[in-house]
């Protein structure tokens, strides 16, 4: 698989958009690791990008192809720089800080009140059980 020609010139305008030059980042290649069997334990398809000015560091290893990974990295890169400069946040951010949320312990009183409203609603479907005979 490579990447089509219309999405390498859609990253190339973001990255102009962004004032993203290539002499302004260090690429790298690094030894792959995780699933994917011996094919990626012995090759360098991990792609490390960082961008000088901003300070901005990414790591892709989404794909076994080294110019697949190079793609998804600076679509990576574009991404975060986008964060920085506007306000709002993407949603990368946006589903990271709902799992944040998610995972979040609650306080005794959030707790106690939980429990609370579980008891008053188990009470009253109790209420509407049919009565039972002994």
């Amino acid at each position: 698989m490579s990447v089509s020609k219309e999405k390498k010139d859609e990253l190339k305008k973001r990255m102009d958009k962004l004032k993203i030059v290539e002499d302004d980042l260090i690429e790298k290649f690094i030894l792959g690791s995780g699933s994917g069997g011996q094919k990626v334990n012995k090759t360098h398809s991990c792609v490390y990008l960082k961008h000088i000015p901003t300070e901005i560091e990414t790591k892709c290893q989404k794909n076994r192809s080294r110019e697949m990974n190079r793609f998804f990295a600076r679509r990576d890169l574009c991404e975060r720089i986008e964060e920085t400069i506007s306000e709002e946040k993407s949603k990368r951010q946006k589903a990271v800080d709902k799992i944040r949320r998610q995972k979040k312990r609650r306080t005794r009183k959030q707790k106690e009140k939980m429990l609370d409203e579980k008891k008053k609603h188990s009470a009253k479907k109790n209420l509407r059980k049919p009565p039972q005979s002994e």
